[in-house]
């Protein structure tokens, strides 16, 4: 077990114990408790999830995105309905009202249509729209693959998170996360100049995440910066290690002790193409958030006026699902009366 520095500063942690689930884990634990109350964000090393399934998902992603334009328009979101689901062009997502330089592909826990929270027609649960293309052979299987294994590793991590704050190892997943709603993104950044007058400043803008925990593969061209109380670091990519921030729900239920930290990406001018891998790792939709009882240093204080959107996280009262929409109906506004 190992605790270093990236080159950002920010920490690199051996999380093989957590993963493990041996004694040793309340070690690592504790460097995951300290991360979260410095910075938000750190790295996660011998996580467990094979270099070779993270390659064949690269590599598959790389194809789809080389597809012309009018053949990925045939998984377009707005196929895809209330499970919001499929692929969106450049400048198709916006943050704080302003596009993002990048395209992608949106996923989420596949459901088949008969599933109960489908016919119930919950928002952001469904089947996903995968590229089926000959060329593509085996991208379905492999999302499928790549997503079960770091939703595993995310449970290990909260875990990790839960023994940080002196709880038991099984806190949240006993109320939020038994069954976590779980939403995947591939995205491309594409090394190209934005067309005059279209009014793009960033790959992606200064953003903090919704839920409790961002599990991020990059690749080896970079891009993400972290706003830390030093100021804005980037994040380069750290071979074989994912990038983890922590999200507003976890910032609401610890009181502000652990804060969701602001990040955004520079905009792609390596002369390369960009991929990255989030997945979030998240309360279930129905499960209400609440704050944590008892926790200790935690300052429970409204700090909207230091947050980048001026929003109060905890003053939120009710389901995860609920805030979620609330977020994800200004990034694809074309698409907000499909899940609201």
């Amino acid at each position: 077990m190992t605790h270093t520095n990236a080159p950002a500063g920010l920490p690199l942690i051996d999380v093989s114990a957590l993963v493990a689930q041996s004694q040793e884990r309340a070690a690592v634990a504790a460097q995951i408790g300290q991360a979260c109350r410095q910075h938000g964000f750190f790295y996660v090393t011998e996580h467990g999830v094979s270099p070779a399934l993270i390659e064949r998902l690269r590599s598959l992603s790389e194809r789809f995105f080389a597809l012309p334009e009018e053949t990925k328009m045939r998984w377009r979101m707005a196929l895809g309905g209330r499970a919001w689901r499929g692929y969106f062009p450049l400048g198709g997502e916006l943050t704080s009202g302003r596009p993002d330089w990048k395209q992608g592909l949106y996923l989420g826990t596949e459901l088949p249509a008969d599933h109960p929270l489908v016919l119930a027609k919950t928002p952001v649960h469904g089947p996903n729209l995968f590229p089926d293309l000959p060329e593509l052979a085996g991208f379905k299987e492999t999302i499928l693959e790549y997503m079960a294994a770091v939703t595993q590793l995310g449970h290990r991590l909260m875990e990790g998170i839960a023994l940080s704050l002196d709880l038991p190892a099984d806190y949240f997943a006993a109320r939020y996360t038994a069954d976590p709603l779980i939403l995947f993104r591939i995205f491309n950044y594409p090394s190209q100049a934005v067309p005059e007058g279209l009014d793009v400043a960033w790959g992606v803008g200064e953003h903090t995440d919704y839920g409790l925990l961002t599990i991020l593969y990059q690749d080896d061209v970079g891009g993400l910066t972290v706003h830390t109380p030093q100021g804005w670091v980037t994040a380069p990519p750290v071979p074989g290690s994912f990038v983890c921030n922590i999200g507003d729900m976890l910032d609401r239920m610890t009181g502000g002790l652990y804060k969701s930290t602001p990040h955004r990406v520079t905009r792609n001018s390596s002369g390369r193409e960009r991929f990255s891998f989030p997945l979030f790792f998240d309360p279930n939709f129905a499960a209400r958030v609440q704050r944590i009882e008892g926790l200790a240093g935690a300052p429970d204080r409204d700090d909207s006026a230091e947050r980048w959107d001026q929003a109060n996280v905890h003053a939120f009262n009710g389901r995860y699902g609920d805030y979620l929409l609330a977020k994800v109906s200004k990034v694809f506004p074309q698409l907000r009366d499909e899940v609201l």
